[in-house]
């Protein structure tokens, strides 16, 4: 079942990796705000704009993810950082802004057409500390506490086996280093046609995990300092989910106390240097009311 899942999503992500990304933003993770349907007609849902962040680089960026989650990663100079389920590069462009000339940034995917179209990028703005390595997220091809921070962005949850993946980043980070990740994570229980499909699988939703199932993988993989540092809705238009749901089906899921959040979410291992967040000011604690873009989109 494993290996299947993997197989859907390699092929799913190697069709994207062609794609323009107009095409890729209308699938389920789409950048767009909280209205779901845009000016076009087109309906985006997930993501969101990287536009305004240093390092931004437009031909790096496919309309994928849920979420900023390397604005939240407080990256210093001279960090080593990487991206799990790097795409085209635009986090890491991103975050070499922030690690600077003396700093180092490593690209993961599992991808060869992303690999691919993520070495090209790099190679057009003459990156020399930026690379792209071919490999699966749940078996790092880093070595043991090697790295500062980690970041992903809508990719774990397209994972089978996250219990692998945070063994991963918790053997690689670094004694106090930290990771930064944006996922899709569920309050309730999807109907199972919409668990069961796969192109919603491949579009982050119906590979969500439970929210608290999500956040205990965490403190059992040993981290420490754990947190959600922003919040927000994912509202599925009723365009998608009446391919998967019969009218009746679609009413009782909209009346239902399920909810699907984008979540970022920070945590850290380890280590006498606490480093990097402020513990002072509270985090954002899942439910509480947050706009996600402007001031009354989300009612």
């Amino acid at each position: 079942m494993n290996e299947s899942i993997k197989s859907l999503v390699r092929e799913k992500y190697s069709i994207i990796a062609t794609q323009d990304k107009t095409t890729n933003e209308t699938s389920c993770c789409g950048v767009g705000g909280c209205d779901p349907m845009d000016a076009t007609g087109t309906y985006t849902i997930m993501s969101e704009s990287y536009a305004t962040l240093p390092g931004y680089n437009a031909d790096a960026d496919l309309g994928l993810g849920c979420g900023l989650p390397t604005e939240f990663a407080k990256i210093q100079p001279g960090d080593t950082v990487v991206d799990l389920g790097s795409g085209a590069g635009n986090d890491c462009f991103v975050a070499r802004a922030e690690t600077g000339e003396s700093g180092k940034v490593i690209g993961i995917d599992f991808t060869p057409a992303m690999i691919d179209l993520a070495r090209n990028n790099a190679e057009k703005l003459r990156f020399n500390n930026v690379e792209f390595r071919q490999g699966d997220i749940e078996a790092l091809p880093l070595n043991d506490n090697s790295v500062d921070v980690i970041v992903s962005n809508c990719v774990l949850n397209l994972v089978p086996d996250k219990s692998k993946v945070f063994a991963e980043i918790m053997r690689t980070l670094r004694p106090s280093g930290h990771f930064s990740i944006s996922d899709v994570v569920l309050v309730g229980a999807l109907p199972d046609a919409l668990l069961q499909s796969a192109e919603l699988y491949a579009g982050c939703v119906s590979g969500a995990i439970q929210m608290e199932e999500y956040m205990g993988i965490i403190r059992q993989s040993g981290f420490e300092n754990i947190g959600i540092q922003k919040q927000k809705p994912i509202l599925i238009p009723d365009h998608i989910l009446l391919q998967y749901l019969t009218p009746e089906g679609l009413n009782e899921f909209r009346t239902a106390t399920v909810g699907i959040f984008s979540i970022t979410v920070f945590a850290q291992k380890a280590g006498t240097q606490k480093r990097f967040i402020d513990v002072s000011k509270p985090m954002v604690k899942l439910g509480e009311k947050a706009a996600c873009c402007a001031p009354g989109c989300c009612d």
